[in-house]
């Protein structure tokens, strides 16, 4: 398969990158050449080969969601260092 200009253009534009006539050239090349080589991997013989799809052995541990007892927001404003009208007041960041 052989990538044109005008592949990489409507690339350019979908990315919104403005690139100039050599730079199209340019990675119109580089992007044939890393199709092509992966191309090459369609010719290797894996027959008799496991598929691999989880190298590390690790899996999702999954946990039931548990509600638990929160504090109420009388205490939770005790605890804070300043509060106003029943909020936390924090200093200004902007």
């Amino acid at each position: 398969m052989s990538v044109s200009l005008e592949d990489v253009r409507h690339l350019a534009e979908l990315s919104q990158i403005r690139l100039s006539k050599a730079e199209l050239t340019s990675l119109a090349g580089d992007i044939d050449r890393i199709v092509g080589y992966i191309d090459q991997l369609d010719e290797l013989d894996t027959a008799g080969v496991e598929p691999t799809f989880q190298l590390t052995g690790l899996e999702n541990v999954w946990r039931t969601d548990e509600v638990k007892p929160q504090l109420e927001r009388r205490e939770l404003l005790q605890l804070a260092p300043d509060s106003e009208d029943g909020q936390v007041k924090v200093p200004k960041v902007l």
